[in-house]
């Protein structure tokens, strides 16, 4: 089972108590974008085999979204931070490109 820390309350949770939300760190577009722009957010994700940044909301805890790393393969967590932060922080990319140092991630 996959256990994520809340960086909001500092709670260790199991994936019963939150919310996946797909993919982090997507550049939104707004009134008067080009429709294929606007396609594209919508229907187009990511979804490699390994190291992945998704959000998370703490559903059944302090209802705030977060963004979490980890490993598909292997659900290995390399770390949580806010959803406010526009790219991992750099602690978090130092354990992925040791464990991973071919990762091309934001």
């Amino acid at each position: 089972m996959l256990i994520l820390e809340c960086p909001y309350c500092g709670l260790f949770v199991e994936e019963t108590e939150l919310t996946a939300g797909g993919e982090a760190h997507l550049k939104r577009y707004g009134p008067g974008s080009d429709e294929k722009d606007f396609e594209n957010y919508l229907f187009y994700r990511e979804n490699p085999r390994g190291v992945h940044l998704e959000r998370w909301l703490h559903s059944r805890g302090c209802g705030k979204w977060f963004h979490a790393a980890r490993c598909t393969l292997t659900l290995e967590v390399f770390g949580t931070y806010s959803a406010q932060t526009r790219e991992p922080p750099h602690l978090i990319k130092r354990k992925i490109l040791k464990k991973y140092p071919m990762w091309k991630g934001k």
